[in-house]
């Protein structure tokens, strides 16, 4: 059987392949610590397992969903914009609810996307920007970002390009791998871009709440719903990653766009997950306090294995990630990681997996507990 030529344009995910690596170690009797990836290791509250188990005999629990989920989770999403970021959103026409917000990557993409536009991508950025951009037989280009400019895009720079073939940017703030964050005049730059060059704008937004003072939503900017979409997820903020809830929130237009296609491609999300959904998003505020007293005592841990290696991290960083520039003297991004698996079986993400620009970083997770932490702090000794 020959497969689809669009499988040629991408390749298994990193992680998909170095898991298998390191999983293959921990057979053979290796004591690996794996700092690579960002899954959260910590339970949901007692109360959204508590109404997950509830709803197992509520009437039509088990039949297919609406593809636009509850009205009640709709309505519980937008509360919950309201709270955080005064944005506010029609619950009826204005949020979908998604399982996961990467497969609203994918959506969006179907949605917009012909063959041929042109995508802008950051660089360095999630991996599956680019690959969802191929399948759908569309162009990545990747824009810069780097130290020198707190990982933000040179919006300057980038309007004197051809922009005539770009339909889509993808941006995500807080930024991933980086943890850096953008302020209101940033976000508004980026809107001002989006509209002067008809580009749809898609915002990545997950890390707002966790280790973040100030969760900003792209939406807050006057005028963004024109030409925005954001994405966000109760995977990091709620412990809640193999759920797969996420939400897309935009104008009614591009909501319903998005819809056509994630309607011919499920048949609704499970009811229990989404009664789960709604009692995470109405949390209180001792929720999110204690969560990051969680990552704050794993971040503080973390940071002296860092300075160990000798590199170099961000310090106002927000997320469940370190990312830290190499010695300059140290070999390679993979280079560096292998040779600290191998020795000290110790797993950590390179900065290559995002892109060029991350060549010469690396990515630590915080989804370690305290003592596995200590432990490879121990095995620098």
């Amino acid at each position: 059987m020959i497969t689809a030529e669009r499988l040629n344009t991408v390749q298994e995910y990193y992680f998909s392949r170095k898991l298998r690596e390191v999983r293959a170690m921990i057979n053979a009797g290796k004591p690996i610590i794996n700092m690579g990836i960002g899954s959260p290791d910590l339970a949901p509250s007692p109360k959204v397992l508590e109404t997950l188990k509830a709803s197992m005999d509520d009437i039509g629990a088990h039949q297919y969903q609406s593809y636009q989920g509850l009205p009640e989770l709709r309505e519980a999403i937008a509360d919950f914009y309201q709270m955080k970021f005064e944005v506010q959103a029609d619950p009826a026409t204005e949020i979908l609810p998604l399982m996961g917000s990467k497969e609203g990557i994918m959506h969006i993409s179907m949605a917009f996307l012909n063959e041929g536009d042109e995508v802008l991508l950051p660089n360095p950025g999630y991996p599956t920007y680019a690959s969802v951009t191929k399948l759908v037989g569309a162009v990545p280009k990747t824009y810069d970002l780097n130290a020198d400019k707190g990982w933000f895009p040179d919006l300057e720079a980038l309007s004197k390009q051809d922009l005539s073939k770009t339909k889509v940017m993808w941006v995500s703030y807080p930024h991933m791998p980086t943890g850096a964050t953008a302020n209101i005049e940033q976000l508004k730059a980026l809107v001002d871009f989006a509209n002067t060059h008809e580009i749809l704008l898609v915002n990545d937004n997950p890390y707002s709440f966790v280790l973040s003072n100030n969760p900003i939503s792209i939406l807050s900017i006057e005028g963004a719903k024109n030409c925005t979409l954001e994405l966000n997820s109760l995977s990091k903020t709620f412990n809640m990653a193999g759920w797969r809830v996420g939400m897309l929130l935009g104008s009614s237009e591009h909501i319903n766009a998005v819809l056509k296609v994630k309607s011919n491609m499920d048949s609704g999300m499970f009811y229990g997950i989404q009664k789960g959904a709604i009692a995470a998003l109405k949390s209180g505020p001792e929720w999110f306090e204690a969560l990051d007293e969680v990552y704050t005592k794993r971040r503080k841990l973390m940071l002296q294995l860092v300075e160990k290696l000798g590199c170099e991290y961000l310090k106002d960083a927000v997320g469940m990630f370190v990312w830290c520039k190499l010695p300059e003297d140290a070999a390679s991004s993979e280079e560096f990681i292998d040779n600290i698996l191998i020795e000290k079986n110790i797993f950590i993400a390179p900065g290559t997996i995002f892109g060029s620009n991350g060549e010469g970083y690396i990515r630590f997770s915080l989804c370690v507990k305290e003592e596995k932490i200590k432990e490879a702090i121990n095995r620098f000794e």
